[in-house]
């Protein structure tokens, strides 16, 4: 079965390599305008993604509608003028998929005037539905290094007024749209 899927998903590496440079180009531009949501023009309808939060929670949504209103608008917002700059991008064009490695700066500097940064490695595994779309996406990041870099920036005064309603929305213990138990979103993360 698992071989007939990967046959089945293959893409010629031409498409593929277009299709990366497509979401490059998108997401610099959603970058430079604060506003990840155009980004959903680039899933299939049915696309899933998602992301795990830690040992007991996992995030994910189903669908082009859920991708935009709630990984790209919520999930992102407070984040404008943050940049993910992908530092290396694998295609496998047999099994159609692509993984590619970001970072996470923020727009905000230190006092000498480094970006603040998350720690570790960020990224992205996607798999191809073709018609410049991706069918779902997983990313990875540390979380430990996230919430560091999070509560260093708080103490600092140096998070955006969204980012401050954005933790405070998470800290509130309302159930937050996206966020499950591990193991109970609506479609499994492998």
């Amino acid at each position: 079965m698992q071989e007939q899927e990967a046959l089945m998903a293959s893409f010629p590496r031409a498409e593929l390599e277009e299709m990366v440079q497509r979401w490059l180009d998108a997401n610099r531009r959603c970058e430079q305008a604060g506003d990840w949501r155009p980004l959903a023009a680039m899933y299939t309808a049915s696309a899933t993604y998602g992301w795990n939060m830690g040992p007991g929670e996992e995030f994910m949504v189903a669908g082009r509608d859920q991708i935009r209103d709630v990984a790209l608008a919520l999930e992102m917002g407070g984040l404008d003028g943050w940049s993910y700059p992908y530092q290396r991008v694998l295609i496998d064009d047999v099994q159609g998929e692509v993984v590619g490695f970001w970072k996470q700066v923020a727009g905000a500097a230190r006092p000498d005037g480094s970006h603040y940064q998350v720690a570790g490695i960020g990224g992205s595994w996607f798999r191809y539905g073709g018609h410049w779309q991706w069918e779902w996406q997983r990313d990875f990041f540390d979380l430990g290094n996230v919430t560091a870099l999070f509560l260093e920036m708080l103490k600092a005064g140096a998070l955006s007024e969204g980012m401050q309603r954005r933790m405070e929305r998470a800290v509130s213990g309302e159930k937050l749209p996206g966020h499950y138990r591990l193991g109970e979103g609506p479609v499994p993360l492998w």
